[in-house]
């Protein structure tokens, strides 16, 4: 008998069920952790496949892609990204970002330096804690500067094939970025890239190996209904190709449903205030691409012309572009509020098209060639590049009303029912250890069974997965989706 199966049998009573409606990142991350205790859980996704949801390409580190977030936030985020990495190394592309300031941009660059230094203090602390939080590298190498002067030097160089050092992910940047355009110095700091194929792999894989985790794919909650009774919950959703309705009874449903959460919250009559927003990337090949390229993000005010310009690079010159402007990543009207009568926000029917049905071809164009356009004006070459795909795009949901809100993770209505609120998928593992806390709280599980459990990560099945089967599935959904599989295989 294996490790995992001892776990399954004692943790909570034998007849407790928890659901989960969503398959996304949370959804799917909290099944995960629920099922490798041995809860009895099940997983309700009205798609084909698990995380299909907002594009995600990043690993917050730190936020700093984020200069208007609190440091708490930041610090926040940077736990929550170390955690995210012991759990899905299969999942993480190990290179880092280089943050640069053009010269149109308003603010400077030591105005950087006081909270990186202290995001380093603190990764530097959470090392000496535990070791195994050593995932970013060196916790003095977590950010580093460059020049001017030293850029001009690493121009010279050959391109190397495989970075050695982190002086080699800037040597393509230094040959093909306008140097004249930036402030100096130019950051290089260890907030990886993150696979979403890869990790929708991770969990699917993991998912079909835990005996306690039921997964119910095309399938969609159409009612919840309390059970006065018992503070019990019964669940009816449809299930493609049965004509009937299932109706199923659950100890605690979790809600997950991204940016549709308001309205299972509609359903149970709970309020809530939220926002959600629709965004896009775009998926552009750059066959003449040489050398190797980290992460490049170019600041700049959002919203406006000169809006923040990001580069994530895969393999054979593929990359995901954001450009923070109105005419490519962001929407005119693509953020909306709930209000009185629901708590689901109403986004207007043309962003529902692109989600539940496709792109019109010459949006697709306008807007990756938009973003392509961004990014070359500090990457000249660039403008080579070419559309390579249709945009990854989705609704992303905000808690509250404070939109520069980045990290968060759970509320609760009543003693039974909770919602993730991520809006960063970094946060997931950490909204799954909240809820947990909140199953021992109401008596759902037993904490003297459960103990170092309830906040150690337990994950054995879902770690061994393997990075060729990994890839394997990855590559495979990415084709369903109609990506470049590029996008689902290991960057080094």
């Amino acid at each position: 008998m294996n490790n995992t199966e001892t776990t399954l049998q004692p943790l909570i009573d034998s007849d407790t069920k928890i659901a989960i409606i969503g398959g996304g990142v949370a959804g799917s991350t909290i099944a995960l952790r629920f099922a490798e205790l041995g809860i009895d859980t099940t997983l309700i996704e009205k798609g084909p496949s698990l995380v299909n949801g907002p594009p995600f390409c990043h690993l917050h580190a730190g936020g700093n892609l984020y200069r208007e977030i609190s440091e708490q936030q930041c610090f926040t985020l940077l736990k929550q990204s170390i955690d995210t990495i012991k759990v899905y190394p299969h999942s993480i592309n190990f290179r880092p970002t280089i943050i640069a300031l053009p010269k149109t941009d308003k603010g400077e660059v030591v105005d950087f330096l006081p909270r990186l230094k202290k995001l380093s203090e603190y990764y530097a602390q959470l090392v000496s804690q535990d070791l195994s939080n050593k995932v970013l590298g060196d916790p003095a190498q977590y950010f580093l500067t460059f020049d001017r002067s030293d850029l001009d030097r690493l121009r010279k160089k050959e391109q190397p094939t495989i970075a050695n050092s982190n002086e080699d992910w800037l040597v393509a940047f230094a040959q093909q970025v306008d140097l004249d355009k930036l402030k100096y110095p130019v950051l290089l700091v260890q907030e990886y890239g993150w696979s979403a194929f890869r990790l929708a792999a991770i969990a699917t894989l993991a998912i079909e190996k835990l005996p306690r985790c039921q997964i119910k794919l095309n399938s969609q909650v159409i009612k919840v209904t309390q059970l006065v009774d018992d503070e019990k919950w019964r669940l009816t959703y449809s299930v493609d190709q049965i004509n009937d309705s299932i109706d199923e009874d659950f100890d605690y449903i979790i809600n997950a449903c991204g940016f549709k959460s308001g309205e299972i919250d509609d359903m149970l009559q709970a309020k809530r205030q939220r926002m959600v927003e629709f965004k896009a990337a775009y998926v552009a090949h750059w066959p003449e691409c040489k050398g190797l390229w980290p992460e490049v993000v170019f600041h700049g005010e959002r919203g406006t012309p000169n809006g923040m310009a990001q580069l994530t690079p895969y393999q054979n010159g593929y990359f995901q572009l954001h450009g923070m402007t109105q005419d490519i990543t962001l929407f005119e009207k693509g953020l909306v509020t709930s209000g009185e009568q629901s708590a689901q926000p109403i986004l207007a029917e043309r962003f529902i098209k692109k989600i539940d049905q496709q792109w019109p071809s010459t949006i697709v164009n306008d807007r990756t060639l938009g973003s392509i356009g961004h990014l070359a004006r500090y990457i000249k070459n660039f403008s080579q590049a070419r559309v390579a795909a249709k945009p990854m795009f989705g609704a992303q949901q905000i808690p509250g009303d404070d939109a520069s809100l980045r990290a968060a993770d759970v509320s609760f209505h009543g003693k039974h029912y909770a919602r993730t609120e991520i809006v960063k998928a970094s946060s997931a593992l950490a909204a799954a250890d909240e809820i947990l806390q909140n199953l021992q709280n109401v008596g759902l599980v037993n904490k003297t069974l459960l103990g170092k459990h309830l906040h150690e990560h337990y994950f054995p099945v879902t770690l061994k997965c393997t990075d060729a089967e990994v890839t394997n599935l990855a590559v495979t959904l990415a084709k369903q989706r109609q990506y470049p599989e590029e996008l689902a295989k290991n960057f080094i």
